[in-house]
């Protein structure tokens, strides 16, 4: 016999309220997104760069690998492992889309969208052919004075995927940064009740401190590269163009490496 009344669904069961974002829940939130993302990064930065100061060999003569092979001899294995990880890097970017929607925004209010396409693209290059050619004499001038390590933007197997990889590695790596470090990390530290100084110094020193294990040199050029951006940042509202310059410089430094190193003189290899 059965019963005339039946337990509800789970689809029929009031959702909960959402939690009134409160300061504690947004540093909460803010320490969680950047615990797994760039500040877990740049704790790892940190150890990679204690450990090459502690080695026995002087910090120039030390490699940096930025993009090398997951599978060596394995090329169709190796784009798989190339693909997974630079999708997988970008779930902190959907995390705070995601965040930002459940209080009402959305990473437009980042100034992350396609709306100023034209314009975002003309800033970009423009920030890219100012800075990348003062980051690449940065470089040279710290490996030359033995505080940086020599950095290898590639060392992937001569493949035809080996561009579009490097190119897809330098778009993940700009808009990971850029939307978390600038655009979310600024916003959220305004929301705290941070001063403009403090939360410019708090996003350029974790810039530089994920990039600790290219030694002193990468450093100070990406403290000094945080400094603008965030200013640029305060004066359009907008991560796109700064996004944009970041892809340019990344794909120049990688691609540049691949097509320059062991012809040139003046690049350490």
């Amino acid at each position: 016999m059965s019963s005339s009344t039946s337990s509800p669904s789970s689809t029929d069961l009031p959702l909960l309220a959402p939690a009134k974002l409160t300061r504690r829940l947004l540093g909460q939130e803010l320490l969680l997104v950047l615990a797994l993302s760039l500040g877990a990064n740049a704790l790892s930065a940190l150890i990679s760069f204690i450990g090459s100061l502690t080695a026995p060999a002087k910090l120039s003569s030390q490699t940096a690998q930025l993009n090398g092979s997951l599978a060596p001899g394995r090329p169709w294995l190796d784009l798989s492992w190339q693909l997974f990880g630079i999708a997988t890097a970008l779930v902190p970017v959907f995390l705070v889309a995601h965040l930002l929607l459940r209080e009402g925004s959305s990473l437009r209010a980042l100034g992350f969208d396609l709306t100023r396409r034209l314009n975002d693209f003309g800033k970009g290059f423009l920030i890219a052919a100012a800075i990348g050619g003062s980051g690449l004499m940065l470089y040279l001038g710290a490996h030359a004075a033995g505080v940086s390590l020599t950095v290898v933007p590639s060392s992937l197997p001569d493949v035809w995927w080996r561009i579009p990889v490097l190119v897809l590695s330098a778009a993940q790596n700009a808009v990971v940064e850029e939307v978390i470090v600038v655009g979310y990390l600024l916003r959220r530290l305004d929301q705290l009740g941070w001063s403009w100084p403090a939360a410019m110094a708090t996003s350029a020193l974790l810039r530089g401190s994920y990039h600790l294990y290219q030694g002193v040199g990468g450093f100070v050029g990406n403290v000094v590269m945080g400094l603008i951006f965030c200013l640029l940042y305060r004066r359009w509202r907008r991560v796109a163009p700064l996004a944009i310059a970041h892809t340019l410089i990344d794909t120049v430094a990688f691609v540049g490496y691949v097509l320059l190193a062991g012809h040139v003189s003046w690049l350490p290899t």
